[in-house]
């Protein structure tokens, strides 16, 4: 049996998508793992299913390359939009749901591969008093650690003695690194599942753009960070420690299609 997949990078956090509004998937754990190997398979950090869902576009179905269902993805929540006008959806605005509850995409721009895609977000409280291991949930638990000599640090190594510490260790937490040099604001970003740093992480990416906002009061309604794998920008509005109408803003590149069998 050949299933047709398409695969996606956002700012080179890449994912393989399937349209599986039809239940084409025999879904198993070890066949994502398998697809998402870099050695043996199409190679992503993650898989991600359309599935059907009354009354929305679809839902988005996250899955780890470690093969265990996860939650929200900020970038995969952004490439699903372009996926789904690849796929033949005319809007560019989408309606969907994922594991934390309902998303809005809106396609902003759209090139032969690249879509301008801004993802909005779920609504969040930063508890107080707030610190560095104050845990922020963005439809993912992230801590974000502030740092210098960003891009000298060995963020699998930090990462993941941040991630198995007590308290994170269960269910465990994504780690973040932010650096401001100048202008510029830095990140790097160590994935539970992945257990490794990805290129990209859009939960990550606006876990710390509300982190910096309560860090530094000049930042009001947005902010823009680099990661390694391109720009992503936040845009937030704030009551005290309570951010919404929050929007996660970057590219989502069409990489390659193909066909796998089971």
């Amino acid at each position: 049996m050949g299933i047709p997949f398409l695969k996606y990078q956002g700012t080179g956090n890449d994912f393989i998508f399937i349209d599986n509004r039809r239940s084409i998937f025999p879904l198993t754990g070890h066949l994502v793992r398998s697809l998402c190997d870099r050695k043996f398979g199409i190679g992503a950090d993650g898989l991600i299913l359309m599935n059907h869902a009354e009354n929305y576009d679809f839902s988005m179905i996250y899955y780890n390359s470690d093969g265990k269902e996860s939650t929200m993805c900020g970038n995969g929540g952004r490439c699903i939009a372009a996926f789904a006008r690849k796929t033949g959806f005319t809007a560019r605005s989408f309606h969907f749901l994922a594991m934390d509850g309902e998303h809005q995409a809106i396609v902003l721009k759209e090139e032969e591969n690249t879509c301008i895609v801004r993802l909005k977000m779920k609504d969040v409280t930063i508890p107080e008093p707030w610190a560095e291991e104050t845990v922020i949930d963005t439809g993912s638990p992230h801590v974000v650690i502030p740092a210098e000599n960003i891009h000298s640090l060995d963020i699998k190594k930090m990462g993941k003695e941040v991630r198995y510490s007590v308290p994170f260790k269960e269910p465990g937490v994504n780690v973040n690194f932010v650096e401001t040099c100048g202008s510029k604001n830095f990140i790097r970003t160590y994935e539970r599942g992945v257990e490794d740093e990805t290129l990209s992480c859009g939960t990550g990416t606006v876990a710390s753009a509300l982190f910096m906002a309560l860090a530094h009061p000049e930042i009001r309604d947005h902010i823009a960070f680099q990661t390694c794998g391109g720009e992503l920008a936040v845009h937030f509005k704030r009551s005290g420690n309570s951010f919404h109408d929050i929007w996660l803003e970057g590219p989502a590149t069409f990489v390659f299609k193909g066909e796998f069998e089971i």
